[in-house]
């Protein structure tokens, strides 16, 4: 198995994404621990990891809070040895309108958001990796340069913040053996609310690929797992396009 004796940390683990995530490392061999802030969604994948001979372990943590992350993954290095693979997946508070319309206190508030979480989880588990001299950082969502589109509001400019941020974790981390690596999907259409408001957004990114496909769950998790594995052992400091061709990043 890929991942076999990995531990894998997935703030945002009880939501589709993390959750698809969460199934392709466990059914790889590794250790899931799940995190997040409602018990029925995280119980619900650890569930059904479990029922298929998998191992996770659910906690609720406010990914906000630095306190309560630092002393979450603390109790995991110190049970499991090690954190070998961290990934936050924690949706972005997306404002889907023109940026006109937009209050300036929303718009910061959800850009603070969306760059705190990942800066509070990203340094805990950077200071576990660094001692150990190894790890995989992932992210998600990634930046598309050569596609923007009216209407997405403060979405793609808060991916492309958390996109930089991860360009300098990965000039400050390289020489200690930790890879960081972004996951880009233009868009994971099997995620979105089962709802007639979606469908025009579900075809335009279907209709952005040169294949007409859009990436499923079940591509972020393989593609994760893959990324994750030793096998991906030379993918760091960069995106990987999982988009079927939709974006350019």
């Amino acid at each position: 198995m890929l991942l076999e004796n990995r531990t894998a940390v997935i703030y945002g683990g009880g939501g589709t994404i993390g959750g698809a995530m969460a199934d392709a490392f466990a059914a790889e061999g590794a250790r899931v621990f799940l995190v997040g802030r409602t018990p029925a969604t995280l119980e619900t994948v650890a569930d059904r990891i479990r029922a298929a001979g998998g191992q996770a372990e659910t906690a609720v943590v406010d990914a906000l809070d630095a306190s309560a992350v630092n002393d979450h993954l603390d109790a995991v290095v110190e049970k499991t040895g090690s954190v070998d693979i961290s990934v936050n997946v924690i949706t972005l508070e997306g404002i889907f309108q023109p940026l006109a319309d937009i209050s300036t206190n929303d718009f910061v508030a959800a850009i603070s958001k969306g760059l705190t979480t990942h800066l509070i989880t990203t340094k805990a588990a950077a200071r576990h990796m660094v001692k150990q001299e190894s790890g995989v950082l992932l992210f998600f969502g990634g930046s598309d340069h050569a596609n923007m589109h009216p209407g997405m509001g403060n979405v793609q400019i808060g991916f492309d913040a958390i996109e930089s941020l991860r360009k300098q974790w990965a000039v400050e981390l390289a020489p200690h053996g930790i890879r960081t690596v972004t996951l880009l999907t233009g868009g994971v259409i099997d995620s979105f609310p089962d709802v007639p408001e979606m469908e025009g957004a579900k075809q335009s990114i279907i209709d952005a690929s040169p294949m007409k496909r859009a990436a499923t769950t079940a591509d972020v998790g393989s593609v994760a797992a893959f990324v994750a594995s030793e096998h991906g052992r030379s993918i760091t400091s960069t995106q990987v396009n999982i988009s079927f061709g939709a974006c350019y990043g």
